[in-house]
């Protein structure tokens, strides 16, 4: 299959400045709405993520059947992927007893593994080749993988580093604009440098999230995670719907 053609079949979006506003918003939302689901009503971090993970399997399921892109199937995966991400991560670094490194170490593994196979299998791990039901199982994976992971390192950044919410989150956002440079002043493989920011997209949006419902003892502002879940999707919401054109899939 030619490149012309894998971009015109492939269902993920073309990468602007608003993708990635969006992104921010459901990691955001992903952190809020998993803290909402396993603490505040109190159900636990594994039945969060059992629930979590159905919806995963299901979106990720329709999405891979879906002759085409969707723009809200495929944002409303992604925020399956990142709410599972919170959950389990909660899950394996606190329920388990892991511990915020030992939870980063074992996501970096599985994250680095995912790619590693996924590049073996493929040859590419190319945005524009996701094109086939196998290409979007590894991309979908590798997503859920990476959103974990950052549950994990905003964590232990605000936490066991002693970052705070607001130091994480300057750190994140300083990060992600060492990425931004490199895209605009070097020639790094644009590859690397999209899951680089995708990655880091993740703790900063769980930073942010629980700056916004942590109690202000432990430097949070105390919102609630309904509110503050209800006021995420409605902005990424808008943002469909006033930006559709902007969040097209590649190559139309």
């Amino acid at each position: 299959m030619n490149n012309s053609v894998q971009r015109s079949l492939s269902k993920v979006p073309e990468v602007t400045l608003l993708f990635w506003v969006v992104k921010i918003a459901t990691t955001t939302l992903g952190e809020t709405g998993g803290d909402a689901v396993s603490m505040s009503m109190n159900l636990g971090y594994l039945v969060g993520t059992t629930i979590f993970a159905a919806i995963f399997v299901l979106a990720v399921a329709a999405q891979i059947k879906a002759r085409r892109f969707h723009p809200l199937l495929y944002w409303t995966t992604i925020i399956a992927t990142t709410t599972v991400g919170t959950t389990l991560a909660d899950f394996l670094d606190r329920s388990l007893g892991i511990g915020y490194a030992g939870g980063t170490s074992l996501l970096i593994a599985l994250l680095v593994a995912s790619l590693a196979i996924w590049y073996r299998t493929l040859g590419s791990l190319s945005l524009g080749t996701v094109s086939s039901p196998k290409a979007e199982l590894f991309y979908w994976t590798t997503i859920m993988f990476s959103q974990t992971l950052g549950t994990a390192l905003g964590d232990w950044s605000a936490g066991s580093a002693g970052l705070g919410y607001t130091g994480g989150a300057m750190v994140f956002a300083a990060l992600l604009g060492l990425v931004v440079a490199a895209y605009f002043w070097t020639a790094i493989s644009r590859t690397i440098l999209f899951w680089s920011a995708f990655i880091l997209t993740r703790p900063l949006g769980a930073v942010v999230g629980d700056f916004l419902d942590k109690p202000v003892r432990s430097g949070g502002l105390a919102m609630n995670r309904y509110s503050a879940s209800a006021v995420l999707v409605a902005f990424i919401l808008a943002s469909l719907l006033l930006f559709k054109h902007r969040l097209a899939t590649r190559g139309h």
